[in-house]
């Protein structure tokens, strides 16, 4: 059995194993288990489903359609593209799902329910485009035909991201009405409190922090496994110190399925009125399915990138192996997700944490896709571990991912410039695609305005003209 599982995915031709791959499946998932809950609250606007009604429906129907996407899509990058790469709901698409088809129903006092199903009509529509790029190599085209400038920063720009990412959930990095963003206020999270009170409001924060330093020392001393080790160290650490326990919360599972059945699944088949209405609702709708396709399309460009730099599984023209199978496995999970209940299913950055535990086959991506399922039943599998526990990972990734900007040529401001805006740009604006469109934006116009434009450069015009467009056309 080890020996066909090691020829099917070539484990040690990669230079891996099967101990080193189902700890980078695991890593993977606790990374980004989070989108179970969170994917649903950002459709419905963090609707508490225990209240009841046409939300609290849609959670439930998304909820369950949130896990099987994940399931179908990462088992898709496991068994046809056989990369450590796993998918699940898009962060940001999602939230511009509801504003886009959920929030103008709840605004009217319309159909709730119709305008979740207009959303997946479009998303499946985009899904399906998606799959015809895919099929016919032309996604694959545009990937390659990025400058090499561009190449080298979306790798940096995504450690950056998910780093921030990490800072962010576990609130390291808080909010600031005049600086936007501040450092977390630990004077003013345990004034006036006692001492385990002030300890329970710092405690993620400390222990976050605590949890980087351990992963880099253990990291330092090769020791197997560092990032598994410290998440689950981390994780015991915060309850055992904060006395809490996790929620064992199984009592909604049964009304989840319900819903799913209702309203979620073949929903999508159910919303071609968001087509009716005249002119002007068909140019929207079409403009919806045009934005979603190209932030689907190169937020996971960006994140093949990425991650296959960070993997060292590049070839030897800068681009992942088996790009064309990730492009399709990626297709069709957003084709599947759209018919089962939810928003675009995408290539999740967060599996730059399995690969940074020594992933590199679709092994890995069978572990973490394993663990999806069980969430379909075991709810609390997914949340139990906390966010400080999974916060240093994606931090500690970020930091290697940064390496690859050094081979940016940054004498040459012509190449700087672009890269530059490519990795500052997926931070600030919380969109991998926004830093790749801003980065081929401006690599055109100074290309052009330094007569070195040529034929070679007419793919990426189309790409930077097409978000050129998205930006004024579309509020996300």
């Amino acid at each position: 059995m080890r020996e066909k599982l090691d020829k099917f995915f070539k484990i040690s031709e990669r230079g891996s194993n099967i101990r080193t791959e189902v700890i980078a499946g695991l890593t993977t998932f606790f990374a980004m288990a989070y989108i179970v809950v969170t994917n649903p609250n950002q459709i419905t606007s963090f609707w508490d489903p225990n209240l009841g009604g046409p939300m609290a429906k849609i959670w439930y129907a998304t909820y369950v359609a949130s896990i099987l996407v994940a399931v179908i899509g990462t088992l898709l990058m496991a068994l046809y593209a056989k990369m450590p790469f796993a998918q699940a709901c898009g962060m940001g698409l999602n939230s511009f799902f509801f504003v886009s088809f959920v929030l103008p129903a709840v605004l009217s006092g319309g159909d709730l329910i119709k305008g979740y199903q207009e959303g997946l009509c479009v998303i499946l529509l985009s899904g399906i485009i998606f799959m015809a790029l895919s099929l016919t190599g032309l996604r694959e085209y545009i990937a390659r035909a990025l400058p090499e400038n561009l190449k080298k920063a979306i790798p940096a720009g995504i450690g950056l991201f998910i780093a921030f990412i990490g800072f962010k959930n576990v609130g390291i990095i808080q909010a600031n009405q005049y600086t936007f963003v501040q450092l977390f206020d630990f004077h003013g999270a345990i004034a006036g409190k006692t001492f385990f009170e002030g300890w329970k409001a710092i405690a993620p924060v400390v222990l976050a922090i605590l949890g980087l330093f351990a992963m880099a020392i253990l990291s330092k001393k090769n020791v197997k496994g560092s990032v598994i080790i410290t998440i689950a160290g981390v994780s015991v650490l915060y309850y055992l110190t904060t006395w809490t326990a996790p929620d064992f919360n199984m009592g909604a599972i049964g009304e989840s399925f319900k819903a799913f059945g209702e309203i979620g699944i073949i929903g999508a088949f159910k919303g071609f009125s968001v087509f009716s209405g005249g002119a002007s609702a068909v140019i929207n709708a079409i403009v919806l399915v045009i934005t979603f396709t190209l932030v689907d399309m190169f937020d996971t460009i960006g994140t093949l990138y990425g991650t296959a730099s960070q993997a060292d599984m590049i070839d030897e023209n800068g681009d992942p192996q088996n790009l064309k199978e990730c492009m399709n496995s990626d297709s069709i999970a957003t084709v599947a997700g759209a018919i089962l209940g939810t928003s675009t299913c995408t290539t999740f950055v967060e599996s730059a944490a399995g690969v940074g535990a020594g992933g590199r086959t679709g092994f890995a991506s069978i572990i973490t896709a394993a663990c999806f399922f069980l969430c379909l039943f075991l709810t609390p599998l997914a949340v139990i571990i906390p966010a400080c526990a999974t916060a240093p990972a994606l931090i500690y990734v970020g930091v290697l991912m940064l390496k690859g900007f050094a081979k940016v040529d940054m004498d040459d401001i012509a190449s700087a410039v672009p890269a530059f805006l490519a990795l500052i740009m997926m931070p600030l604006t919380y969109s991998i695609s926004n830093g790749i469109a801003v980065g081929a934006i401006a690599y055109v116009i100074i290309t052009a305005c330094m007569g070195k434009y040529t034929k070679k450069d007419i793919p990426v015009t189309v790409i930077a003209a097409l978000f050129t467009l998205r930006f004024f056309l579309v509020t996300m």
